[in-house]
């Protein structure tokens, strides 16, 4: 049998649907591709713990270093990587830097994802 005439033989029988409204409607390749890389950043248990912990404060590395049980420098490699993604943002007081959550964005993201998780 053919390539088509194989596909043929694949076809729903909904294959009349008009997909070019569907088609029309669908993300973009580009917005695709960063969705994809802000589900990756909440890939990791590491990540998803200090999110966790900054939806109740801002919190200095130390602090966030003390919760997490983990060392500051590895603290500090998971919060830029969270910084550069645009899902925590940081301000510095003296030597201190403190982080918090970009945007509600975040917190809904976040909160949302558990919800689901939680429903049965």
């Amino acid at each position: 049998m053919d390539k088509i005439a194989l596909e043929r033989s694949e076809e729903c029988a909904h294959s009349d649907l008009p997909l070019h409204d569907v088609k029309r409607l669908m993300i973009t390749e580009d917005s695709a591709n960063r969705l994809a890389e802000l589900f990756k950043a909440l890939g990791d248990p590491t990540r998803i713990k200090l999110i966790g912990a900054l939806l109740h404060r801002e919190l200095c590395v130390h602090d966030l270093a003390t919760l997490l049980d983990m060392g500051q420098s590895a603290v500090s490699h998971q919060l830029r990587y969270l910084r550069n993604m645009r899902m925590v943002k940081r301000r510095k007081s003296g030597k201190t830097v403190f982080y918090s959550l970009d945007d509600s964005h975040i917190e809904q993201i976040f909160l949302q994802t558990l919800q689901h998780l939680e429903h049965e």
